[in-house]
């Protein structure tokens, strides 16, 4: 009887505790806890999603222990399966739900170990499957579950009396421990505020000293928007700090949490290493570049670092830190919404993933300076972005031609082979560029006219044949002493212009002239250096646009001729995974001193610096619109020039690579992006190079371009075969031109992506969502390049609508699946969008003569029979046409049997606009007749294809179009 006494209350202790360890778990997992709602702005629905969250018998948990919903775990089942995997210890800080909730808390480089670990006051466990391998990787990539992560106790900042502003609140931070990085800032503010409906700006600040920030001209408001898409929550006073922003959904259903602190890793905000950790609402993460990758991020322990390097883009997903830095992300939400997220600070930083999913930033100097778009389209989201950072510039419609290029071209007449190979071709091409051949010993602004030839002359003849002329300009000036004066030199050691090094002595680097000093375009004296130098060699060589290289600064010594000193900059006390593991690798030493501030904080702002100069130094020169190319960027880089992927490869992989580029750079607000088509490094094959080309007649910026010493590819050396496809793909673009500068329009003026996913257009199909290999020109076009070897057919993706094969107007009608569609060697496969109005024009060999002659108009009829469109014109070279109002807005309208057009703004008569002639796709019956303005017109009808075709005689678009049929 007694032994059974005991086994029954072991049995009732064994109930006891584990009730204890479920009620623990509840409490402490960070994807289950519930928020009771103590915000002013609550809405009706977030107090009724809680009420029913607490009458499921949660409880109430206090707010802000965790803010992640039971978006994880629906059921019992699903926490049975995780306790089986990963029993919890009652009372133990260490224990954790899963490995995807461990926050890495020794993230430098090298492994860490259990007592370096545990004296950060941190969790050890090594890993129990290979899974679990904590893979450090000296540049960024894979990292694996860490083995040293923070315990849910880790001493932290503690949350202060909330005070209201005039545009929103603040908060104080304080911390009495210091952590394991030196110069705990002790005290912080947190500054959040409502500056519109959809735009959120929280930034996080030492109050007592003044620390580094961004100088981004981004909007000023000075009252708080009345209403809002968003709630801000924070944890209360004297509570750990810990802070979320909610999405107000005000129909049926509950809000969603885009950005939730609780339960993460601590923040931690030290001199030199500051740490926010967050998780997300979705696995559907996009931007944050520049890196190369498959467009949607995978969260499998993913470490992404930015400082900008002169890297060639070699292996996908490492994180290596590459060109550009672009602090900015988009993500996917259930029912098709989505939201940005952008992170003002331009210092080294790095960025982990981990499946969650949850993402921590960690930056090594300046402040949080944090910004959210509630979107809730992906589109909205990309125009309230380049809201604050700027929208992209507008280019001259001769850029929009196809650009050739080549290293090597040793001189003029080898420069004009190319071109004169081109037009006997009849391939249209409309810009001829130049790398560093045509200076005289690599030096900029100078012309080698002993080997290289007259390349004054050489412009003028492009200029005569309706072409333009671009050469690259590096911002390495050559030091070397000559008894001959170098003016480029000469005038910006007397304008006192370089960057200096750590003693306030121009910083010597080296490049291709050898040594060199680097102009400090953070330096406002440098705006009239650059524009003078570029005014003097325009006045040598008429020049139509620029191309800046080498700008991240890429140096070939590491810091400087005489090395870098030995300081908490040039050697912090963390540095994020850079390639070579020192920031000055490849580059100026941090504690090189510019203008504005040291280059540990502006490095990263060199080459959007420079392209700024650049800019308003070709407006200045030549008075028309400026096109820059420039290598290195930062956000806001899209308001002043374009970019192009870098030192790529000529293989079918960076093929496929340079379609995510091109998507993320449009989303970071760079709508003219182009890949080195054909490759860069390594000889290209002739059939990578046509199907390259074929894809390459899609890039907003359409440029072939390779290495010294490498076989020709412009599309002229190859076979007759080779050079018809090009033609084929290239007239194709030129024809499409109308209506690619529209979206350049919308792009500029409201902020608009020029190329963008099929998910922008089908936010709703979440099967988009992955998909990288299509791309869409503006919400009409769907491109589907081949990106394989051997390849003849694709498996194509239809979103579910009506569509059309661009030639042909052959009717796909979508149901959201693949289909198997032939792609022929000459041929890429191109369809429009049924619902869609396109403005064409007849393709010839530049833009010059193009534009002399008559438009089109392409009608693909959706499945009630409706379509619109639209098209922008003005002269394509005056600069602010739009804000002067000197351009041309047409609207074009169809219903089952007519299409109309009408004026919206005429401000733009120097040229005629005549249109003549009328495709329509989806006329379900041929037509008894045909009238243009109530005149009888010829036309021609296919039953095969549904397709009609309208003679148009000579109709001005400026007055009013009407065509019927019965």
């Amino acid at each position: 009887m007694g032994n059974k006494s005991v086994m029954v209350g072991c049995f009732i202790l064994f109930l006891i505790l584990m009730n204890l360890a479920l009620l623990y778990k509840l409490y402490a997992d960070p994807r289950i806890q519930i928020v009771i709602f103590q915000s002013k702005e609550q809405t009706f629905q977030e107090q009724n999603s809680a009420m029913k969250y607490q009458q499921r018998g949660f409880g109430q948990i206090p707010i802000l222990q965790g803010l992640h919903y039971l978006s994880k775990i629906n059921n019992n089942k699903d926490l049975e399966k995780l306790e089986e995997k990963q029993p919890l210890q009652a009372k133990s800080q260490c224990a954790v739900v899963d490995d995807a909730y461990k926050f890495d808390c020794y993230p430098e480089t090298f492994i860490a170990t259990k007592e370096k670990c545990e004296a950060r006051g941190c969790c050890w466990q090594v890993g129990l499957s290979d899974q679990t391998l904590d893979k450090k990787n000296l540049s960024g990539g894979v990292m694996g579950v860490p083995f040293c992560y923070y315990p849910k106790d880790f001493p932290g900042y503690k949350t202060g009396l909330k005070a209201i502003t005039p545009t929103g609140f603040t908060v104080g931070l304080t911390r009495n421990t210091t952590g394991f990085y030196p110069d705990d800032i002790m005290t912080l503010v947190m500054d959040v505020r409502y500056e519109t409906d959809y735009r959120l700006r929280i930034r996080i600040y030492d109050p007592k000293n003044a620390r580094y920030e961004v100088p981004l001209n981004t909007p000023k408001v000075s009252k708080a928007a009345p209403t809002q898409k968003y709630s801000v929550i924070v944890s209360k006073t004297g509570e750990s700090f810990n802070f979320a922003v909610v999405r107000k959904i005000l129909s049926p259903g509950r809000p969603v949490v885009l950005f939730n602190t609780s339960g993460a890793a601590p923040l931690i905000f030290a001199d030199q290493f500051i740490q926010l950790s967050t998780f997300l609402p979705s696995k559907y993460l996009y931007g944050l570049g520049e890196h190369r990758g498959s467009f949607l991020h995978s969260l499998d322990w993913r470490r992404l670092v930015t400082w900008n390097r002169d890297q060639a883009p070699h292996d996908p997903d490492t994180g290596t830190n590459l060109y550009g830095h672009h602090p900015f992300y988009l993500m996917m939400e259930d029912g098709g919404r989505s939201h940005g997220f952008f992170l003002l600070n331009s210092n080294a930083k790095e960025t982990a993933l981990q499946p969650a999913p949850a993402m921590t930033w960690r930056t090594i100097g300046g402040i949080l300076d944090m910004y959210m778009f509630m979107g809730p389209s992906p589109s909205e989201v990309i125009q309230q972005y380049t809201e604050v950072i700027g929208r992209s510039f507008m280019p001259p419609y001769w850029s929009l031609g196809f650009h050739v290029c080549k290293y090597g071209y040793k001189s003029v007449n080898e420069t004009m082979a190319v071109v004169n190979r081109m037009k006997e071709a009849k391939i249209p091409q409309d810009t001829q560029w130049n790398d560093i051949d045509y200076m005289e010993e690599y030096k900029d602004f100078t012309t080698g006219t002993d080997k290289f030839g007259d390349q004054a002359a050489m412009v003028d003849t492009l200029h005569s044949m309706g072409m333009h002329y671009i050469m690259i300009v590096d911002p390495g000036i050559s030091n070397k002493k000559s008894s001959s004066p170098y003016p480029p030199y000469d005038l910006g050691t007397k304008m006192d212009i370089w960057i200096k090094d750590s003693q306030g002595k121009p910083l010597v680097g080296k490049v291709w002239p050898g040594d060199v000093v680097f102009p400090d375009f953070t330096n406002p004296k440098s705006y009239d250096y650059w524009t003078q130098m570029t005014k003097d060699f325009h006045d040598k060589v008429q020049f139509d646009g620029m191309w800046i290289d080498m700008n991240e600064l890429s140096n070939f010594y590491d810091g400087s001729l005489t090395g870098c000193p030995e300081n908490k900059y040039d050697n912090p006390p963390y540095v994020p995974a850079v390639l070579g593991g020192k920031l000055k690798a490849k580059t100026i030493c941090p504690s090189s001193l510019q203008n504005f501030s040291m280059a540990y904080n502006v490095h990263d702002l060199y080459g959007f610096t420079e392209t700024m100069a650049t800019y308003q130094a070709l407006k200045t020169v030549r008075t028309k619109r400026p096109f820059v190319i420039s290598r290195s960027t930062f956000a806001g880089q899209g308001h002043y020039g374009g970019h192009w992927s870098g030192d790529n490869f000529a293989r079918y992989e960076d093929m496929y690579l340079s379609i995510p580029e091109m998507l993320n750079m449009n989303m970071f607000g760079i709508s003219m992006i182009g890949a080195d088509i054909c490759g860069f490094h390594d000889d290209t094959t002739e059939q990578l190079c046509q199907r390259w080309q074929q894809l390459g007649a899609f890039y907003p910026f359409s440029r072939n371009h390779n290495d010294l010493g490498k076989k020709p590819q412009d599309p002229a050396s190859f076979s007759q075969a080779m050079q018809d496809s090009t033609r084929l793909a290239l007239n194709v673009r030129y024809a499409l031109l109308p209506y690619l500068y529209t979206l350049f329009h919308k792009s500029n003026a409201m902020g608009e992506t020029v190329v963008r996913p099929l998910f922008f257009e089908f936010p709703q199909d979440v099967n988009t969502y992955s998909i990288d290999d299509q791309f869409m020109w503006g919400s009409a076009l769907m491109i589907t390049p081949v990106l394989t070897q051997d390849t003849t057919v694709l498996n194509t993706y239809f979103p579910a609508c009506v569509w059309y094969d661009l030639n042909l107007g052959k009717e796909i009608v979508g149901n959201s699946s693949r289909v198997k569609m032939d792609a022929p060697m000459d041929q890429i496969n191109v369809y429009v969008r049924g619902g869609s109005i396109l403005p064409l024009t007849m393709a010839s060999l530049t833009t010059t003569e193009s534009r002399k002659n008559n438009f089109k108009l392409l009608v693909a009829l959706n499945g009630t029979g409706q379509a619109n469109g639209g098209l922008f014109w003005d002269d394509g070279e005056t600069i602010g046409t739009h804000e002067s109002g000197a351009f041309n807005m047409i609207m074009f309208t169809a219903g089952r049997n007519f299409v109309s057009s009408e004026a919206m703004k005429a401000g733009y008569t120097a040229e005629r606009m005549l249109l003549d002639s009328l495709f329509v796709y989806g006329v379900e019956a041929a037509p008894k007749s045909v009238t243009v303005n109530s005149k009888a017109a010829q036309y021609q009808y296919s039953p095969q294809y549904k397709s009609l075709n309208v003679k148009i005689p000579l109709v001005d678009l400026l007055k009013p179009l009407s065509v019927k049929w019965m």
